[in-house]
């Protein structure tokens, strides 16, 4: 008898990008510096009546707009300025049944009549709180006839009304708007805030994360909490409890730190035969070359980054994994890093013009096999005395045979 194991629709799994949603400004990882101005200017009572959120992909731009939407309206404001989540205005928004709050898509509404419907809500006062606020998330799709529907309202909106605009692509928005708007940019959040905010949520799940874990999933989310948390819930998913360094760069197809460290060593003993079987290995595991020659020229950058300590703060890796990069960079001459830095630079921008990809990449590690003796060449000591000794050596004292042979032409006269 086979048994079918049914799926429950109704499960009660959240991702945790929405989860663990900041609700507060001091919550938000990584926009301190915008957190902190709104704060400021709900205390001064200097707030614009429109602002424009812009940066890259999930670092907080739609979350702030959020909380900002319902500071203005919790009927008990913290005396740091933030929602009380206790007052009716600030339940009605967290279980989004708020009548003074309206999000736009502007993604996909992006006609002059979605913004005449929004313009006829704006006409309207709150039923309860102070203020209105609008949101239109992805603003720079909004159509060139929307913009200038949307211009007028924008410049001089009721004293209730406010506008929060949130967009990837400023540049794209046009200049009439941008003057109107008081411009917040976000920044890509950095790699140890997001694996602090990776170990807290490990905390209160019950998980157990090794920290080159946690490093590796941070710096393949470039930047982005929310692209953190989906590559977090997936390793989750095939982990359980426990995410280990192994288990995630199998599943990332990330390229194991060992074989970079490996290969420098090769480098430096000038071992091709080790060069050529590790670069083997790696194509067997089905890594592309490409992705080979990308990491390498960050391991070498990273090489070169340990070599001085004012720019150690530079290295994104673990501390265990950045004792192991000092250890290979205090073993490695500067002159052989640039010049390996040189070449996988130049072997990337030509990778796509080679026909044998793996011929292009196996050549390029050979040159980096033996390029320490090409820097050491120009440095072979060479006097004046002994090169015009070898220039004395290389004029012969007698005529060779083949210049006694030659007979000289008679010279021919023209007579007048």
């Amino acid at each position: 008898m086979i048994f079918f194991r049914t799926f429950d629709p109704m499960s009660n799994f959240v991702v945790s990008a929405r989860k663990y949603r900041p609700h507060r400004f001091e919550d938000v990882v990584g926009q301190e510096h915008v957190t902190q101005t709104l704060k400021n200017a709900l205390q001064n009572d200097h707030l614009a009546h429109a602002f424009l959120f812009c940066g890259p992909r999930g670092v907080g731009k739609t979350t702030c707009a959020r909380i900002l939407a319902k500071v203005l309206n919790c009927q008990n404001m913290t005396s740091d300025f933030e929602p009380c989540d206790t007052c009716s205005s600030c339940k009605a928004f967290n279980e989004n049944a708020s009548f003074n709050i309206t999000e736009l898509d502007a993604a996909s509404n992006n006609s002059v009549e979605h913004i005449r419907t929004l313009i006829e809500q704006v006409r309207f006062q709150p039923q309860q709180g102070k203020y209105k606020v609008f949101i239109i998330d992805e603003v720079h799709m909004l159509s060139q006839q929307a913009f200038n529907a949307f211009l007028k309202t924008l410049e001089e909106p009721p004293s209730y009304a406010i506008f929060i605009l949130a967009t990837t692509e400023k540049h794209k928005i046009i200049p009439t708007i941008l003057s109107r708007c008081q411009i917040f940019d976000f920044r890509r959040i950095q790699v140890p805030n997001l694996v602090l905010q990776l170990q807290e949520i490990c905390t209160e799940e019950g998980i157990v994360a090794e920290e080159d874990a946690l490093h590796i999933i941070a710096q393949k989310a470039d930047g982005a909490l929310r692209d953190a948390l989906s590559i977090f819930d997936r390793i989750v998913s095939f982990s359980s409890k426990q995410i280990r360094y192994e288990d995630v760069i199998t599943n990332l197809n990330v390229l194991d730190y060992d074989y970079y460290f490996q290969l420098v060593d090769a480098f430096l003993t000038e071992n091709a035969a080790e060069v050529m079987n590790l670069f083997d290995r790696i194509l067997y595991h089905g890594f592309e070359p490409d992705i080979f020659l990308a990491g390498l020229a960050e391991h070498i950058r990273n090489l070169m980054v340990c070599k001085d300590r004012e720019t150690l703060r530079l290295l994104e890796v673990s501390e265990t994994l950045k004792e192991r990069y000092q250890q290979q960079a205090a073993l490695t001459p500067t002159s052989l890093l640039m010049t390996t830095l040189n070449l996988v630079n130049e072997a990337d921008i030509h990778y796509k013009m080679a026909r044998n990809k793996r011929l292009h990449v196996e050549i390029t590690l050979m040159k980096m096999t033996y390029a320490h003796r090409a820097i050491q060449l120009p440095n072979l000591p060479a006097t004046s005395k002994e090169m015009a000794e070898e220039k004395k050596n290389l004029i012969p004292d007698e005529p060779s045979s083949f210049s006694a042979n030659i007979v000289e032409e008679p010279e021919l006269k023209f007579e007048k």
